[in-house]
């Protein structure tokens, strides 16, 4: 009997300029398709560094526009540190230097002539802006100090590079607060925790689970990381969205970031100490791109959201042939010019393709792989019906949709859009968490792209050895080490601010699935980028 023939990733009949790669058979090379060919970015000489092309870089802005916004609201104002650390400050808060270490990328000439002092690349700004924050901070008065920049940031050791997820170079918001007091401090960090679940559920339609970090997984340094962690429902992995970081006052004694005691003198007449500020600092980056194409892109290419989309609806001339006359392509051409005005009136992005050099068959293609939302097609017979055509990009539905009500039935159809994609990713990540009370079912559920939610005992040395036992059995131990996702055992992602209702933690009862001691919340474990 002959063989079976392999399945393909491949699609078959597929052209250049197309995605030739199944996303569910072969997703690495599915997703090195999609962000090229769509346009999105373009490889650089560079290893780990990436062109992002405008269809890219107007998702980015969309996002920097809100958050700035919202930010802006809270009393956070913008600003631009320099680029480049010495060494000193780098080195004068030993954790958080030690874990950015291997990543630091070092300038140490100039010309021909070596640097006196070695300048270090920012991987990010603490150790560039604090002692500015300690220069102009001496008094209560001057608190809070809630600064942020948009800028790059450069971290540079490791292997395997993958575009918009883990690259050398990245754009990113950096925000950097001071306060007087830890409730100040706290409330803060969870106010833009969740303007960050914002950005992913209400502009990329990303659904994300927000929580603590584990003190092993926290930021190096600070007293607490709060995250929202997002699921890849291809490959079952988890990943870092954005964080917001709570340092306590651990930089601001190193760096000496302390004010005058409101209070005033003792009774005695003696000055009170000086009183060290609360900190945070919050980021996010242009990762959240990457997550948002891979949790709604499919073998046609990318399928944008249409709050970010640079072009929300295309529009499309369409059944005109050899026997339409002349009469007929003016009155399309009219009421398209129309349709375009009215939408672009009405704050909707749209744009006209009428190339004459291509079919209307490539055009679909060629604006299905980009993404764009929503496709109007507009013809003779649609002319003379006062109607198109639109045809959704997440389902390619079809409906009609009337001249008299176009602005507004696109709109509400953008909405739906919008709003579907983002139901749709729910649905799937929430039937994707499994609750595991027996170690026996943890790999298992590992095993078939599952998140692990389990009662934890909340021990590093238990992280460790969920992690290590994980990458000793099931499919961890036949699976080369992927390079586009080099988490093999199971890491804990978060432990959930919002605790399952239906299964609560009975304290001295409940036992750690891992090592059987009491445990203290349920934990949020998986594989991960």
């Amino acid at each position: 009997m002959a063989p079976k023939p392999k399945k393909e990733a491949a699609s078959t009949g597929a052209v250049q300029i197309g995605i030739e790669f199944k996303k569910d058979v072969d997703f690495p090379k599915w997703y090195q398709q999609v962000v090229t060919r769509s346009e999105m970015l373009e490889y650089y000489d560079v290893s780990g560094c990436y062109i992002l092309r405008p269809w890219a870089y107007r998702i980015w802005q969309e996002v920097q526009q809100w958050f700035d916004n919202e930010i802006q609201e809270l009393g956070v104002e913008n600003s631009y540190f320099p680029m480049f650390v010495p060494a000193k400050n780098l080195e004068k808060e030993k954790d958080h230097v030690e874990g950015f270490a291997a990543e630091v990328a070092w300038v140490t000439r100039a010309g021909n002539s070596d640097l006196e002092e070695p300048l270090a690349v920012r991987p990010t700004s603490e150790t560039v802006m604090y002692p500015y924050y300690a220069k102009w901070v001496r008094s209560h008065r001057d608190l809070p100090l809630r600064l942020n920049q948009w800028c790059n940031v450069v971290r540079w050791e490791f292997k395997n590079p993958q575009p918009f997820l883990r690259t050398r170079e990245f754009l990113w918001q950096e925000g950097h607060t001071a306060f007087a007091t830890k409730e100040e401090a706290d409330h803060e960090v969870y106010q833009i925790l969740d303007l960050y679940r914002q950005v992913y559920e209400d502009l990329l339609a990303v659904p994300v689970i927000k929580g603590i970090k584990s003190e092993k997984e926290k930021f190096a340094g600070g007293l607490y990381t709060t995250t929202i962690e997002g699921y890849i429902p291809t490959t079952g992995r988890g990943i870092q969205a954005a964080t917001s970081h709570c340092l306590g006052q651990n930089f601001a004694k190193m760096f000496g970031i302390s004010f005058e005691d409101p209070q005033g003198p003792l009774p005695s007449g003696e000055a009170r100490p000086p009183l060290h500020a609360w900190q945070n600092s919050w980021g996010l980056t242009t990762r959240s791109l990457g997550v948002m194409i891979m949790v709604h892109g499919d073998d046609k290419g990318l399928v944008l959201p249409p709050r970010v989309a640079s072009v929300q609806v295309i529009v499309i001339p369409c059944g005109i042939n050899a026997r339409t006359t002349d009469e007929e392509k003016a009155a399309v051409d009219e009421r398209i010019a129309d349709i375009l005005k009215q939408l672009k009136k009405s704050g909707i992005r749209a744009k006209v393709d009428d190339r004459s050099t291509y079919s209307v068959g490539y055009k679909f293609n060629h604006w299905e792989l980009r993404g764009v939302p929503v496709r109007l097609e507009v013809g003779p017979k649609d002319v003379k019906n006062n109607q198109a055509l639109a045809a959704r990009r997440d389902n390619g539905e079809k409906i009609t949709v009337k001249h008299e009500s176009l602005v507004k039935e696109v709109r509400d159809l953008l909405d739906t859009v919008q709003s579907d994609m983002f139901n749709r990713a729910k649905e799937t990540r929430d039937a994707n968490v499994a609750h595991i009370d027996d170690w026996k079912d943890f790999v298992p559920a590992l095993d078939g792209k599952k998140f692990c939610m389990i009662p934890w005992c909340e021990e590093s040395a238990c992280e460790e050895e969920i992690k290590e036992k994980s990458a000793r059995s099931g499919i961890a131990t036949a699976e080369v080490q992927d390079e586009k996702a080099p988490s093999m055992g199971a890491k804990s992602l978060c432990i959930p601010l919002e605790q399952p209702q239906d299964r609560p933690i009975v304290a001295g009862e409940t036992k750690c699935v891992s090592c059987g001691k009491d445990a203290k919340r349920w934990a949020l474990f998986g594989r991960s980028y």
